[in-house]
């Protein structure tokens, strides 16, 4: 009796250490204002080892050039795109000031608390105080009282132990004090959902440009990078974890000077991932945005949101099975021609219109289901003279996936 006693404990330990392994955590980085073609250049080995567990790709940001989804390559702009999964014509971050996010559009940090029973534990580590504050909205009546498990930001503002410097190398001193307390903490408490941000880069380009000043920033980075990736591999060899790590950037620079940003040129929206999960077909075949960054981290974490805010998502996962992507739709004399790009041709995809976006103002917007077409198809074409309007919201429900997009004829 207690040999098969023992036999079943052996056993029930083994599963329970599975279902542990099985368990992601995952920790996304975002360090500013580095382009593509900057980040191939210099060396990275701390982000050449992770991209060799993992990928590297080159990225954008900027939504859909001169189109509906249009949106500045402008730091907190691409951060809000990051953590909501959508465009600033949804979310409504437009600037640096973050006057009016749109909260309706929620961030994945809200996902974790609402979504997960128990709760996924959270923290930010932010040289910027307005990311958790304003971007993440913690503790506003807006994002349901959100509350984080940890906080350690806000040290632009203490001036005491971060005197201000014309050289800016107070930002470079608090990017080190962030990046050593994430790392500690994540060895000791192991949140299961972090964000980093790092803003040194960013300074130096702006006030250098393209120049030894920038690229010193970069390698500097880069071994930052490399002490959080040491705390994810203690975790992962001393506890049986299992650690996605997701590293991007808000936006490129001007081609001139390396200076500015905010516009739609090729550099200024030419970004980049580095992950060391394993990516799929749409990772390594197609130029991914920062919005696909928020989906692929909701499938790690198992989130599952509402079909409402999934069909309001404007990114596509980099993980797991994906069946299309890069949805367009044009109307002209009453019929809509949809098309998108096929990953997966397994399944049909279901055509929906809507010709409200109630979403925006906390209400639900009736959907009709128009087509049911297979996969392969890549276009259809629809008759919308019994539902004629100024404006459209196209959802296409795959089998593993769903995307959408706007029309708005003016």
């Amino acid at each position: 009796m207690n040999k098969i006693f023992y036999i079943f404990l052996i056993a029930f330990s083994i599963q329970i250490s599975n279902a542990q392994n099985n368990e992601k955590k995952v920790l996304f980085v975002i360090v500013d204002g580095i382009s593509a073609d900057v980040i191939e250049k210099i060396p990275t080995p701390n982000l050449d080892i992770i991209a060799k567990e993992g990928s590297y790709t080159r990225a954008y940001v900027g939504g859909l050039k001169d189109g509906y989804s249009k949106t500045p390559t402008i730091s907190a702009v691409g951060y809000n795109s990051l953590l909501t999964g959508t465009w600033a014509n949804k979310h409504n971050v437009w600037g640096n000031g973050i006057v009016a996010p749109n909260y309706k559009y929620w961030t994945i940090f809200r996902f974790a608390k609402e979504l997960h029973i128990p709760d996924l534990k959270t923290a930010i580590f932010s040289t910027w105080l307005d990311n958790r504050t304003k971007l993440v909205g913690e503790n506003l009546p807006a994002t349901g009282n959100l509350q984080l498990d940890y906080h350690f930001d806000g040290f632009e503002k203490d001036t005491l132990n971060f005197p201000h410097d014309k050289e800016r190398m107070f930002i470079h001193k608090i990017d080190e004090h962030v990046v050593k307390e994430a790392s500690a903490y994540i060895k000791k408490k192991s949140p299961d959902l972090s964000w980093v941000y790092l803003e040194y880069t960013d300074d130096m380009g702006h006030r250098f440009g393209d120049s030894e000043q920038f690229y010193n920033a970069v390698k500097i980075m880069d071994k930052q990078i490399g002490s959080l990736w040491n705390a994810l591999k203690y975790r992962e060899k001393s506890h049986n974890e299992n650690w996605e790590i997701f590293i991007t950037t808000d936006h490129g620079r001007n081609r001139k000077t390396g200076k500015g940003h905010g516009g739609q040129s090729d550099r200024e929206r030419l970004t980049w991932i580095v992950t060391n999960a394993k990516t799929n077909s749409y990772f390594k075949t197609k130029e991914p945005a920062i919005v696909d960054i928020m989906p692929t981290i909701l499938r790690s974490l198992n989130l599952k949101p509402k079909k409402e805010q999934l069909w309001e998502i404007d990114g596509v996962p980099l993980t797991g099975k994906v069946s299309i992507a890069n949805a367009t739709a044009n109307l002209k004399n009453n019929k809509l021609q949809v098309n998108w790009e096929v990953l997966n041709k397994k399944g049909k995809v279901k055509v929906y219109i809507a010709t409200t976006n109630n979403f925006s103002k906390g209400k639900k917007d009736q959907y009709i289901l128009m087509k049911n077409i297979k996969t392969r198809k890549k276009e259809v074409i629809i008759d919308v003279s019994k539902f004629k309007s100024s404006f459209y919201k196209v959802v296409l429900e795959g089998k593993y996936n769903t995307i959408n997009t706007w029309v708005i004829n003016k």
